[in-house]
């Protein structure tokens, strides 16, 4: 059993460290960005316009995530886990959970988050190295979901509720890609990429061939250098032609 904090045990190699949360145990810094900022808002928190009460406690919603987290690294499956067991786990009410989280599935996705490493930080000088920067950051969140059985069962868990996989990819995921616009953007206003391109369909094709290893073709190897390969291929195809 790990101790809180220490990251997961991968069989054959070294713990895998997980982020910080807010009021738990320390892990590595988050990656620069506005979700390394400060915690996710909890989802199914209440609507602004409340009436005004006592302000929430920011360091019970960092010791709820890190019970959930403690419970999964101590073997507990998602399923297992109740609203009940995970307030006692954090020495909490269980009201105190439902103030802050509409059920347990609201729960998971902050858990989720919480795992996350926030957005890349992009020089914003060159369009190749800003788009490297981009699929490097995919690279190592796939090799980190590999190693971690931990991030494994929490993304598998918030994938199979629609509602759940909908509301991360609009807060998070949709926010990566128009980082990704706005280089290529850049790109066509420098002349680097021609201007008759279809900004979506290029950001599938930089972002594609790393998704589809990730994803689909897990046992497919993620190596150093991959990045700067899928971006050189993709630019060479759309520059402007002489």
């Amino acid at each position: 059993m790990n101790p809180a904090g220490s990251g997961t045990t991968v069989p054959g190699g070294p713990a895998a460290p997980r982020p910080p949360v807010a009021g738990g145990a320390a892990g590595p810094p988050a990656t620069s960005g506005p979700a390394a900022a400060a915690p996710p808002a909890p989802s199914g928190a209440a609507a602004p316009g409340r009436p005004p009460g006592r302000p929430r406690d920011a360091t019970a919603d960092g010791a709820i995530i890190e019970a959930v987290l403690r419970l999964l690294e101590e073997g507990a499956t998602i399923g297992e886990l109740s609203m009940e067991r995970i307030a006692r786990e954090a020495g909490v009410g269980k009201a105190t959970l439902y103030r802050r989280w509409r059920g347990k599935e609201a729960l998971m996705l902050d858990v989720m988050r919480s795992l996350d490493e926030g957005h890349p930080e992009l020089a914003g000088e060159s369009v190749r190295d800003d788009l490297v920067t981009l699929l490097e950051f995919i690279r190592r969140r796939a090799l980190a979901k590999r190693h971690s059985a931990l991030l494994r069962a929490v993304v598998a868990h918030v994938r199979a509720h629609p509602g759940l996989w909908k509301e991360y990819h609009d807060t998070v995921i949709q926010r990566r890609r128009e980082l990704l616009l706005a280089v290529l953007r850049r790109g066509m206003a420098a002349g680097e990429i021609r201007a008759t391109e279809d900004l979506d369909l290029l950001a599938d094709l930089f972002v594609g061939p790393m998704l589809t290893r990730a994803m689909m073709h897990e046992w497919r190897d993620l190596p150093d250098g991959l990045s700067e390969r899928i971006v050189d291929t993709v630019l060479d195809g759309v520059r402007p032609r002489d």
